[in-house]
């Protein structure tokens, strides 16, 4: 029995799937009033029409975002993490008008969904930086999610929305992008049961590789979906067709057949840390997982997060029963040259630093930047063969 969705039986995605509604909405949509979205919004959109943001049925009014922001609870008592939000600026559609959201990701800026307006709501500065502070756990205005946020507007328009498209995630990733419903289609396919989620935005190094195998052992679990994030990261970050193409040679050489599922989704990353860890399983559960592999300073960046904050949010700030995925924790990963193989570094309390291979990200970039592969304990040789033709062609 697979597990249900978040918050409804059956999974409630918002994407037109019958192809005559669809061509007819689309026509429609050319004669109604537009909005350009901000990448924000379209994200949402996107993740609404996937089925992953269920049982959401468009964007939040301002109650419930800020309901959301401070006690991950919607008015009427949904368990949820993160404000799903079209926040904009001045824009003159006032309530009760039905519009088409445009796509600002994609050339000529097709009709990426058609919403029904409910309500157009002025946002306060101040309540801005409260949400902000709230889901991101600081108000640095260098913290990218804090910018981002904080940048949108102060209008917010909410309502229900019909989704048309997935953006430019369906074409660019053709066979990674998928959504909710048809990951729980192919978890069925393949009569897996306990399934376990890992969720990256890097390529796969040795430990990534060994902390999939370790969870799928420990939990005893059918299978692992590896779920990456296709969307907007931050500059410096390696483009989604690299990290897809790492991925796949890793499973296809080292995992035996129908024990991994490679797959992606579309979004833009927050760095919310432990609120976005959250909203991770929120979708993981959406998509048929049982488990999420939660790692040390999961969807953080720079150091506005404790280590495990990404952890301890599940059982110090998640209702019981609010979820019914659960949270696999896990330390950081790495070779023991004492034991010759890869381990959590908290079950090896008699090593110390020097007993691990541990490379820094900056110095991994350098190396492959420079042709040189990371030793064989750190990243599988057909893996770093693929990041330095990258890395090469980016400096070339």
């Amino acid at each position: 029995m697979m597990i249900k969705p978040h918050g409804s039986d059956v999974l409630m995605p918002l994407y037109v799937s019958d192809d005559a509604a669809r061509e007819q909405l689309l026509k429609e949509a050319e004669a109604l009033p537009s909005l350009l979205l901000n990448s924000a919004a379209a994200a949402n959109a996107v993740m609404l029409g996937a089925g992953y943001f269920n049982p959401l049925q468009g964007f939040m009014n301002l109650a419930d975002a800020l309901a959301v922001a401070k006690d991950m609870h919607t008015t009427d008592g949904l368990f949820w993490p993160v404000p799903v939000v079209n926040l904009t600026q001045e824009t003159g559609i006032a309530a009760g008008a039905q519009i088409a959201l445009r796509d600002p990701n994609v050339e000529g800026h097709p009709v990426l969904a058609v919403m029904d307006v409910a309500n157009v709501e002025s946002v306060t500065d101040a309540q801005i930086a409260a949400m902000a502070e709230q889901i991101f756990g600081t108000d640095d205005a260098s913290h990218p999610g804090v910018s981002t946020f904080t940048q949108l507007g102060n209008q917010l328009l909410s309502g229900s929305i019909q989704v048309l498209n997935f953006s430019y995630f369906s074409a660019e990733f053709a066979g990674t992008f998928q959504t909710a419903d048809e990951i729980r289609a192919d978890i069925g396919q393949r009569g897996w049961n306990k399934v376990v989620a890992f969720q990256t935005r890097n390529p796969m190094h040795l430990a990534h590789e060994e902390l999939c195998r370790m969870a799928m052992e420990r939990l005893e679990a059918d299978g692992c979906v590896v779920h990456m994030l296709l969307g907007k990261l931050k500059a410096g970050d390696i483009p989604a067709d690299v990290r897809d193409a790492c991925i796949r040679k890793m499973v296809d050489v080292y995992f035996p057949a129908n024990s991994v599922m490679v797959s992606g989704y579309g979004f833009d990353m927050l760095y919310a840390g432990p609120r976005e860890a959250v909203l991770h399983a929120v979708f993981r559960q959406n998509m048929g997982a049982t488990h999420l592999i939660v790692g040390r300073d999961h969807a953080g960046v720079g150091d506005y997060y404790g280590p495990f904050d990404a952890q301890t949010i599940f059982t110090e700030s998640v209702p019981e029963g609010a979820l019914e995925i659960e949270i696999f924790s896990a330390d950081h990963t790495a070779w023991s040259k004492k034991l010759n193989k890869v381990v959590m570094m908290r079950e090896a309390p008699d090593h110390d630093k020097d007993d691990f291979v541990l490379l820094s990200g900056t110095k991994v970039r350098e190396m492959l930047s420079e042709g040189v592969a990371p030793p064989p304990e750190f990243s599988r040789p057909e893996v770093a063969k693929i990041l330095m033709a990258h890395y090469q062609s980016e400096t070339a």
